[in-house]
């Protein structure tokens, strides 16, 4: 079972940004210009770092398996991709707190990444999905250097298999690898590659699909709202109702009940240096 003191779980090496934890897992506050120049600085170095962009999904995901938690905050960055979490961190003091969403993310960089010349790799989806996706971002960016592009089967892979991923990624000189396996599966996978290929890594999720045109957005007015999850179900029903059932009820009772801990603490706090 999870926890929201941040005291349990700590990143390897405490990022210089802005963050809290959310029912354990750390967000940080960021920006899409902020973000992108940090994943640019990261990738032209050529060092092996990961970001992950989080949902209410990602933090129940941590709340539920510690290991899982483990994994998540020892990422490089950690993005509040869901409008609930930007509105759990402002009501946690981050006022300054505002989303960036993973499919936008990957825009940004990948228009940056073109622009300075820095190679992109690919890795998830189905091979349709990379394609059209890659025939999108050469239509968006011309000039884009995608350096590999791999679908790997939906089972689990053999030893033999990951490493020659791993090999193909490592070699192409990709300095920049969306990865787009899913939560939690592609965060696992990062965290497991990190230190063995050059890149940075970033869990995109359903940003190839997005973008490719295969699964619609929510329009913004409903991702204001914080109502992505509704039109996401109303989309595919089947797939994310269980998700959303077994998530969204409980993220809400149980951040409640963290924001209210942080009231008393804080007035403590307050009482106490009066004194």
């Amino acid at each position: 079972m999870g926890t929201d003191d941040a005291t349990t779980i700590k990143h390897h090496n405490p990022p210089s940004t802005k963050h809290c934890y959310i029912l354990g897992m750390r967000v940080d506050v960021t920006s899409y210009p902020d973000a992108t120049q940090q994943v640019m600085a990261w990738a032209k170095a050529g060092e092996s770092r990961y970001v992950c962009a989080a949902n209410v999904h990602m933090v129940m995901e941590s709340y539920d398996k510690t290991e899982f938690a483990r994994v998540v905050n020892q990422a490089d960055l950690i993005t509040p991709d869901g409008k609930p979490l930007v509105q759990a961190l402002r009501a946690l003091g981050m006022r300054t707190a505002s989303q960036v969403r993973g499919p936008s993310l990957t825009l940004h960089v990948c228009e940056a990444a073109a622009q300075q010349g820095v190679p992109i790799g690919l890795y998830g989806g189905s091979p349709d999905s990379l394609a059209t996706f890659e025939a999108f971002l050469h239509h968006r960016f011309p000039g884009i250097q995608v350096a590999c592009s791999i679908s790997p089967p939906y089972r689990p892979l053999t030893p033999t298999e990951d490493a020659e991923y791993t090999r193909q990624i490592a070699e192409s000189g990709a300095r920049v690898l969306f990865v787009g396996l899913g939560c939690p599966k592609q965060e696992l996978w990062m965290q497991v590659h990190r230190g063995a290929i050059p890149a940075v890594m970033l869990g995109v999720g359903a940003a190839f699909d997005f973008h490719g045109g295969r699964v619609k957005q929510a329009p913004v007015w409903m991702q204001t709202l914080c109502l992505e999850w509704a039109f996401r179900l109303a989309m595919e029903p089947r797939r994310l109702w269980k998700r959303y059932a077994k998530h969204n009820p409980r993220f809400v009772i149980f951040f409640l009940t963290q924001w209210v801990r942080s009231l008393f603490a804080r007035r403590w706090s307050e009482a106490a240096s009066h004194k």
